[in-house]
Parts: C-alpha cells; sequence; structure tokens
C-alpha cells in the first residue's frame, strides 16, 4: 500500500474544410477549456524547472493557443483514392467491422495491410458535415469543426512543432477508425488525439505525450495506446511531460473497452481522470489489458466537479505489473467506484488488490 508521501499531487500542462479552402487553425475557447487544464498524478519528486505545480499550471493556461496560431497550409485535392463525400451523405467506401478480433496489436489496429495511400500534405480542416475521409497519409494535423467526420483507413502525422497541440483535434463530432497517429516531429508538446463526441476504434497510437484526451461522449474501443514518449523538459508552461495513454479533465460518458493502454515506464497512468474542467463522470472501464505508470488507472476528484466523484465502473480488466508503486488503481479520499469487479493480473488471473485510496 502506497502512502501520502509516497505519491504526492502534482499540476501538470496540462484543421479539410470544404476541400480546396484555406482556412485559419485557430484553437477555439471552447475546446480550450475542455483540453488543457492540469492534471493529479504520482510525480517523481522535483522539476528540472523548479516550478511548483500552481506556478506551472499558470504558464500552462497562459500559453494556450488562439488567434495567433500558426495559419493552416492546404494540399492540393485529394486523388480518387482518398474518399470523401461533404456535406451530403457519407461516401461508399467500405466500413470495416471487424479485423478478426483479440488482443488489439499491431496486426489489428491501425491502417489494414494491403492498403494504398494517398499523401495529402499539409494541415487539413475538415468542417463540412459527413464528410469521410479513407485511404490518406496525412501529412500535416486534422482538425474536425464539422459533425459526423469519419477518417478510416489512414495515417496522421502532424506537421512542425506547436505548443500544445494535438495531431487530431475534434471539435464537432467524428468517427476515427482503423488510423495509427504516427507523430513525424515528436516533441513535448505534442498528443494524439483531442476529442469530444467521438468514436475511436482500432487506432494505433504512439510517440505522442498523451494518446487521447477525452472529454464528453468519447468511445475507445479495440485500440492500441502504446510507448508515449516522456521529456524532462519542454511540456507546455516548462517542465516535464506527464503522460497518460487516455486522460480525463472533465466529462460524462466515456467509455474504454477492449483496448489495449500501456503509456510506458515513465509516464503517469493508462487512465487518469480528474474534475478540472467539470464535473467526470458516467465513465466505464471494461475489458481492457492495462499496464505502466505511477499507478495504472488514477481517479482523483479534485477541479470543479461535484464531489464524492463517483458513476464510475472498472470492470473485467486486466492489469499488468510494471506500474511503479504495483498500484493497479488509485483513487481520491471523494473518489467512489460505483462498480470494481472482476479484475485480475494478467499473468496470474488472480484478483487485484483493493484501491489504494488517498490524495
Amino acid at each position: 500500500m502506497t502512502t501520502e508521501s509516497d505519491l504526492p499531487a502534482t499540476g501538470r500542462r496540462v484543421h479539410w474544410g470544404p476541400i480546396g479552402v484555406a482556412v485559419a487553425g485557430v484553437v477555439t475557447v471552447a475546446l480550450t477549456a475542455i483540453l488543457v487544464y492540469p492534471l493529479t498524478r504520482p510525480t517523481r519528486p522535483t522539476s528540472a524547472d523548479g516550478l511548483t505545480p500552481e506556478q506551472r499550471r499558470s504558464a500552462e493556461m497562459a500559453g494556450l493557443p488562439g488567434a495567433g496560431s500558426p495559419t493552416a497550409s492546404r494540399s492540393a485535392s485529394p486523388s480518387p483514392s482518398v474518399s470523401t463525400s461533404p456535406g451530403g451523405s457519407p461516401s461508399t467506401a467500405p466500413r470495416v467491422v471487424s479485423r478478426g478480433g483479440g488482443k488489439p496489436a499491431a496486426g489489428n489496429t491501425g491502417v489494414i495491410a494491403g492498403t494504398t495511400l494517398t499523401v495529402l500534405t499539409g494541415d487539413q480542416t475538415i468542417s463540412a458535415d459527413n464528410t469521410v475521409v479513407s485511404n490518406a497519409d496525412i501529412r500535416g494535423y486534422v482538425r474536425i469543426t464539422g459533425r459526423n467526420v469519419t477518417i478510416r483507413n489512414s495515417v496522421v502525422r502532424g506537421g512542425a512543432a506547436r505548443c500544445p497541440a494535438a495531431v487530431i483535434q475534434v471539435e464537432g463530432s467524428a468517427v476515427i477508425e482503423d488510423v495509427e497517429i504516427a507523430p513525424a516531429n515528436p516533441n513535448a508538446c505534442l498528443d494524439g488525439v483531442w476529442a469530444t463526441a467521438t468514436t475511436l476504434s482500432r487506432v494505433n497510437i504512439h510517440g505522442t505525450v498523451d494518446g487521447v484526451r477525452a472529454g464528453t461522449d468519447v468511445v475507445v474501443q479495440d485500440s492500441w495506446i502504446h510507448d508515449l514518449t516522456y521529456y524532462r523538459s519542454g511540456a507546455p508552461g516548462g517542465g516535464e511531460t506527464i503522460n497518460d495513454a487516455v486522460d480525463t479533465r472533465g466529462g460524462r460518458r466515456i467509455t474504454l473497452r477492449h483496448n489495449v493502454l500501456y503509456p510506458g515506464a515513465d509516464a503517469n497512468a493508462a487512465y487518469q481522470v480528474t474534475q478540472e474542467a467539470g464535473a467526470s463522470g458516467d465513465i466505464r472501464v471494461e475489458r481492457n489489458w492495462l499496464d505502466g505508470g505511477h499507478c495504472v488507472l488514477n481517479f482523483a476528484h479534485r477541479g470543479g466537479g461535484p464531489t464524492p466523484m463517483t458513476g464510475i465502473a472498472v470492470v473485467s480488466n486486466r492489469f499488468g505489473r510494471n506500474s511503479m508503486f504495483v498500484c493497479p488503481i488509485l483513487i481520491s479520499t471523494q473518489t467512489t467506484l460505483s462498480t470494481n469487479s472482476g479484475n485480475v493480473w494478467d499473468d496470474t488471473g488472480a484478483a487485484i488488490p483493493a484501491p489504494d485510496k488517498h490524495d
């Protein structure tokens, strides 16, 4: 059992308009409020920048993107192998429903083997509702402002470093399936996906700081989030990065189902939940393989949401033993799991211990 002194709390730091039309990559204030805010986690003893958690939070918030953020570049219209259908019914590009199931890994997440991808160069803003983009190698950032947008069977790489940024940023609503997030320029400010109202299926995310920033109405399923990159300095606001496979800082109706979430040995958690941007709840974590971080799952009431923080179900997951404190679940003193059942060690099938509990 870890003690409060073992695991102190800390802060953290927290475009395909109509095709061929240039747009500016301005991040909206509303999304900023959801996606960039501080986090609670166990920490290394000191930060190289010498800042307190509170100072780092202030610096991070001061550095939020706004009107001064880079203007997006545009590529020529995509070739026919990229299927798009803006403003109307989705295209008839085939939707992959099953890739054999099993534990998510390289063979059943990301781009389907044998697919020919069309290169799209430059940042893309998708603003038309019902747009479908498939079979693309997108060498730039993607910002989704339209509703019911689909990105399918593609690689998205991001572009030159910005701080902070995500390779894919969803401000409308989206389905992201059979997609690999493979950053061309990994850096201490780059996450994989920032999203609300999004379903991610069979997604392979690696090499970023956080995998998914999950706001309200997000489903992550059958996906592989792994090998995130830890940096000792350079995070928004300065200092080290705090890596989570999935991270919620205020959101409801979030489901993580049948994923492999292993952010790496230097990470914070496979899934971290706080209430820094508002209430968190209606969260379900089921049938995943989970490992890494200081504690694998970390649920903390801290922030502007109600206490106790509840409405969290953790059901039938398999846990590895590679967390720093061999700590499968950590909850704060004002957090209550509504369901905690069927969770076992992956190597033996034996039940994991009761959650550690402290602030």
